[in-house]
C-alpha cells in the first residue's frame, strides 16, 4: 500500500477508535456523524483486508492486525502533530490540562510532594493524577496518550519508547530513631537477629530483593508483612521492626516519622530509576517541558551526559 492510497484523516479516525473503542465517542470527538465514522471504517477494512475492529459488549475491540498497526500509526501521527506545532511557544503558566504519570506507591511518596509544589508554582492550571505502573495496560495507555510519563524500572516499555535515567539508588535498613541498631555499624548478624517488616508490593521491583536474600540463605525473623509502602513510616515509628527499602524512600520518611537508616549489610544490586515517554510525544513542547521539570527535580545523571535512549523501531 502506498501513502497516496489512504487519507490521513482515516488514520486519525483509526487512532481514535484504538483509544475510545466506541463509534459514538469517536464521532463526537471528531465532529462527525456515526454513519460517517462507520463508512470510513468500512473503507479502511477494504484497504487493509482486515476487520480491524470487532463489535463486542465491551466496545469495538481491535483485531491482532489493528493492534500491530496502532503503534506505528500513533507514532507517525504524533510526529506529524509535533512537527506542525513545534513553532508554537509553550507557556506553562497559561496551559490548562491534566497530566497523568505512572508510578508505584514508593514513587508517590518520593516524587509527588516536590512535583505538586513545582506545578502549583509554575503551571497552576495543570492538575496531576497518577496510575500504577503495575497495570497491564500501561503500554497501551501511553501509546494512546492516556498516560504522559512513567517512572521506575519498567522493562516492558521498549519498542516505541524513549527513556532517561533519573538516578540509581541502593537499599538500606530503615528503623525508628533510638533503635539499638542506630548506635552501631549494622552487621549481618544484627540484620538476622532483628525483627523485620516485609513489604510485598506487586510490580515495585522489591520482590527481587526478597528473592536475593533467600537465595543467599539469609533467613529473616519476619514479624509483619504488608502489601504496600504507605504504612511503613507509622509502623516503624511505633515498633522495633526493621525494613529493607530504597534509600530515596528512606530519606523521604526519616523526618516526618522520626526514623533512621544504615547501609544494608547484604550486598544488593543498585536499582535504576528511569523516566519513560512514548515516541509520539517526544517533540511535543508540553511534554518536553514536563520531562524537563521531572529531570530538574529528581535527575542526578544529567551532568554525566547520560544519553536519552532512542526508541526501537516498531515491531
Amino acid at each position: 500500500m502506498e501513502l497516496s492510497d489512504i487519507d490521513l484523516n482515516q488514520l486519525v479516525l483509526f487512532q481514535q477508535l484504538i483509544v475510545e473503542r466506541r463509534v459514538s465517542r469517536v464521532a463526537e470527538k471528531l465532529g462527525l456523524t456515526q454513519p460517517a465514522v462507520s463508512n470510513t471504517l468500512a473503507k479502511l477494512r477494504k484497504q487493509f483486508g482486515d476487520e480491524l475492529f470487532v463489535r463486542t459488549p465491551a466496545g469495538m475491540m481491535p483485531t491482532p492486525f489493528a493492534e500491530q498497526l496502532a503503534e506505528p500509526v500513533g507514532y507517525a501521527l504524533g510526529m506529524i502533530h509535533s512537527g506542525l506545532n513545534q513553532h508554537l511557544r509553550f507557556d506553562p503558566a497559561r496551559v490548562e490540562r491534566s497530566v497523568t504519570i505512572g508510578m508505584t506507591d514508593i514513587g508517590e511518596i518520593v516524587f509527588l510532594p516536590a512535583l505538586v509544589e513545582r506545578l502549583r508554582r509554575d503551571a497552576p492550571g495543570v492538575s496531576l493524577q497518577t496510575v500504577r505502573t503495575t497495570t497491564t495496560t500501561l503500554r497501551e495507555d501511553m501509546e494512546a496518550g492516556k498516560v504522559d510519563l512513567a517512572i521506575g524500572p519498567l522493562p516492558q516499555l521498549k519498542a516505541g519508547f524513549f527513556q532517561r535515567r533519573l538516578f540509581r539508588q541502593r537499599y538500606v535498613c530503615l528503623f525508628r530513631k533510638g533503635h539499638p541498631l542506630e548506635r552501631k555499624r549494622l552487621s549481618l548478624a544484627d540484620f538476622k537477629a532483628a525483627e523485620h517488616l516485609v513489604i510485598v508490593s506487586a510490580g515495585a521491583g522489591h520482590g527481587k530483593v526478597d528473592e536475593l536474600l533467600r537465595r543467599a540463605g539469609i533467613e529473616r525473623n519476619v514479624r509483619l508483612t504488608v502489601p504496600h509502602f504507605v504504612s511503613v513510616g507509622p509502623l516503624l515509628r511505633r515498633t522495633d521492626l526493621v525494613a529493607t527499602v530504597t534509600e530515596r524512600l528512606a530519606q523521604s520518611l526519616v523526618e516526618p516519622f522520626e526514623l533512621g537508616y544504615r547501609p544494608h549489610p547484604v550486598e544488593l544490586p543498585e536499582i535504576a530509576i528511569n523516566l519513560f515517554w512514548h515516541a509520539q510525544v517526544h517533540r511535543s513542547p508540553a511534554h518536553q517541558w514536563l520531562r524537563g521539570v521531572v529531570v530538574d527535580l529528581f535527575g542526578q545523571d544529567q551532568a554525566s551526559g547520560a544519553p536519552v535512549a532512542k526508541p526501537r523501531a516498531p515491531a
